[in-house]
């Protein structure tokens, strides 16, 4: 399987960004989407995550309100909205896959990885 990330870029603190992940050749039938980034000098964190179903979004303490997932699995493919952006929201964001039956905020049971994409939020 291969995961594909991409929509990062550069903005002012308070704009928004979309980023979208792409799922390919996929080869088991249903499987979670996170959302993860890592800062500078931080370890990865998850900050939201999506199950097969697409109900129950979770987020981490830090985004929500302002972070929103969302997927479409009849096109393999699933975004992270991003709103009200601050200055530390900046890391490299990452997709990533799970196929077992743990909870979704189960950041160490993603076992499928897609390269990072760079979000930088300029003050």
């Amino acid at each position: 399987v291969q995961l594909q990330a991409s929509g990062g870029g550069l903005v002012q603190a308070g704009g928004s960004l979309r980023l979208s992940c792409a799922v390919s050749r996929r080869t088991f039938l249903a499987y979670d989407m996170g959302w993860f980034r890592q800062a500078p000098g931080k370890g990865r964190e998850l900050v939201a995550a999506l199950p097969w179903r697409g109900d129950r979004p979770w987020y981490a303490g830090s985004v929500k309100g302002r972070f929103a997932v969302s997927r479409n699995n009849a096109k393999d493919t699933q975004w992270l909205q991003m709103n009200s952006l601050k200055p530390e929201d900046t890391a490299v964001y990452y997709c990533a896959a799970k196929t077992d039956s743990s909870p979704v905020y189960s950041a160490s049971n993603y076992d499928h990885w897609g390269q990072g994409t760079q979000v930088t939020v300029s003050s």
